[in-house]
């Protein structure tokens, strides 16, 4: 799938397939999330695949506001890893960068899963902590993005987007 397509196709999926994720498509998302760019090129981030059911169930409960008909068998938790933010970056590289570096990682992840005929939901409204103790993620590893990753069981409509004009502005605000 053209990356355009694949950008467009996207869609936040909440009810998804009894199927397993093909290992080789794995690994594909796993290059592709790699490969994206990081400050200082540090990949200040790591990733945690969740698949075992026990462990999933208690990621699913951490995670609020969240409802899905038909759960995914399998998740991906981006994190952030400050310990891997270069020095020279100081504060903002600890408190920010990686931050930034685990969410473009899952960005690029999402792109991929969707070119592959996947699909996904991006979820970031939990408990650190309680994520943090299910993947077992020591205190300076920060818990970003959960993305849910599967076969759907929906086709949700497109969501209407706010139109180019008001959202790029030019030179100034």
């Amino acid at each position: 799938m053209e990356l355009f397509e694949a950008i467009k196709k996207r869609r936040t999926i909440r009810s998804y397939q009894v199927k397993p994720v093909e290992n080789e498509k794995l690994e594909k998302i796993f290059e592709a999330a790699n490969q994206a760019p990081s400050a200082g090129d540090n990949q200040g981030y790591e990733i945690i695949m969740v698949e075992d059911p026990l462990l999933l169930g208690q990621l699913w409960k951490s995670i609020h506001f969240q409802t899905f008909s038909k759960p995914a068998q399998l998740a991906l938790v981006f994190c952030a890893n400050d310990k891997r933010s270069d020095p020279k970056f100081g504060e903002r590289g600890k408190t920010l960068y990686c931050v930034q570096d685990a969410t473009i990682a899952a960005a690029y992840a999402q792109l991929a899963a969707t070119a592959l005929g996947l699909v996904t939901g991006w979820l970031g409204s939990f408990n650190e902590d309680e994520m943090r103790k299910v993947i077992g993620a020591p205190a300076y590893i920060r818990p970003v993005a959960v993305l849910s990753l599967g076969y759907s069981a929906e086709d949700p409509a497109l969501t209407t987007r706010r139109s180019i004009s008001d959202l790029v502005h030019r030179d100034k605000f």
